[in-house]
């Protein structure tokens, strides 16, 4: 794999130490088709929400929101993007945060070329496993299958424990999916009448913002998708 997957891709790049910071944009621009730079953590946050780049990159230690802030900042809305973050170093804390905030990779300061590259090629390897997963509904809206997980502008969307049964269902086959599957996969043990059955699906289209669930006569349920 090689950074050359990086040309359809966008990065932001947050550091507060001028010098290092245009270092590395000049760096990123040659494999990247977009770069935006941003000096503290507020700043990266504003570009973050109004450009929603593909991979972030950002130092620990900066004035008005830090790293691990921004990061948590972006976590509460979003669950995929790829976060890299840079320190200068290892403390145990800060890899418990790597869990928490689902974190693709510490990066210990100096950072090298050789230290970004393998950071960037576990970023575009983590975008490569997650669309493999993806079932895209449209262009603002995608089920995750590896984590149940339905997004929506970039918003994850909570569901009931039936909502997502029924999601997920649809989701993995792809294909009418029949009442008699339906009952068994959502409602499993207990009976499933068809008026708790249209309560779901109008319940979800509502979750969904849309009618992208479809009706089959006399068969069942179909989700729509761009897949």
């Amino acid at each position: 794999m090689k950074l050359s997957s990086l040309k359809n891709l966008s990065i932001l790049y947050v550091e507060d130490e001028k010098m290092i910071r245009q270092n590395a944009v000049e760096y990123l621009s040659r494999y990247a088709k977009l770069v935006f730079e941003a000096q503290d953590g507020e700043e990266a946050f504003q570009i973050y929400k109004e450009e929603k780049p593909n991979i972030i990159i950002s130092d620990i230690k900066m004035p008005k929101m830090n790293g691990l802030e921004l990061a948590a900042a972006i976590r509460k809305e979003d669950k995929e993007t790829p976060i890299i973050m840079a320190t200068a170093h290892t403390h145990t804390e800060y890899l418990l945060k790597a869990v928490e905030l689902q974190l693709v990779k510490y990066v210990v300061k100096p950072i090298t070329s050789d230290k970004l590259q393998e950071a960037l090629l576990l970023s575009i390897d983590y975008l490569n496993v997650k669309s493999k997963n993806i079932v895209k509904i449209d262009k603002l809206r995608h089920y995750d299958l590896l984590n149940k997980t339905l997004v929506i502008k970039k918003n994850l969307i909570k569901l009931t424990k039936n909502e997502l049964a029924l999601l997920h269902l649809l989701a993995q086959y792809q294909r009418a999916v029949s009442y008699e599957e339906i009952a068994c996969n959502v409602w499993q043990e207990n009976s499933m009448s068809m008026d708790a059955l249209r309560s779901l699906v109008r319940a979800l289209r509502k979750k969904l913002e849309g009618d992208f669930l479809e009706n089959v006569s006399g068969i069942g349920y179909r989700l729509i998708t761009l897949n």
